[in-house]
């Protein structure tokens, strides 16, 4: 594919791969930045695309895997190795981001709290907490998608008015 075309093509792709980054990032400016590095990508390896093959998937790939990539690399640098003899570090205290051990509450006084709902307001509440999306729940309940989404939120309202006194 000559350069111009190829240039043409990529640029055509802009907002399907906006739309995309937006979609695997969840956060405009990340999305923005996958975008550019994708469009960097595919124009330093313009020389690696084969005639006659899906250039939109082509691009796609690159940025899905630019994604990855990315994200791995940030788990990485999250991860703490401690190399220390005894492992000094690892046996520090961490910071809980708790002032005070009064200052905390229990498990079982917010699985208290969650259990003394009714059940219209428990159960979507409960599922969206143990990982299940809004469409999965409103599925399970038979609900329409924004009677789950205000149910919940009604939930952790709440929540947070029960547990005003502990911030």
């Amino acid at each position: 594919m000559k350069s111009e075309k190829f240039q043409s093509e990529l640029m055509q792709l802009q907002g399907n791969l906006l739309n995309f980054a937006y979609m695997l990032t969840s956060n405009r400016d990340d999305a923005y930045d996958l975008l550019q590095d994708t469009t960097l990508k595919a124009l330093d390896n313009e020389d690696k695309y084969a005639d006659n093959t899906n250039f939109k998937g082509w691009v796609f790939t690159i940025m899905r895997n630019t994604y990855i990539n990315t994200d791995r690399r940030g788990q990485r640098a999250a991860t703490v190795v401690d190399t220390t003899e005894n492992l000094y570090h690892l046996n520090l205290s961490q910071d809980s981001g708790i002032e005070a051990p009064e200052a905390s509450f229990h498990a079982s006084e917010i699985s208290e709290a969650i259990d003394s709902f009714a059940d219209e307001y428990r159960i979507p509440f409960s599922m969206h907490v143990a990982g299940y999306k809004y469409n999965e729940i409103a599925e399970h309940m038979n609900l329409p998608l924004g009677t789950v989404k205000s149910r919940i939120f009604f939930a952790r309202k709440k929540l947070q008015e029960r547990f005003a006194d502990y911030r």
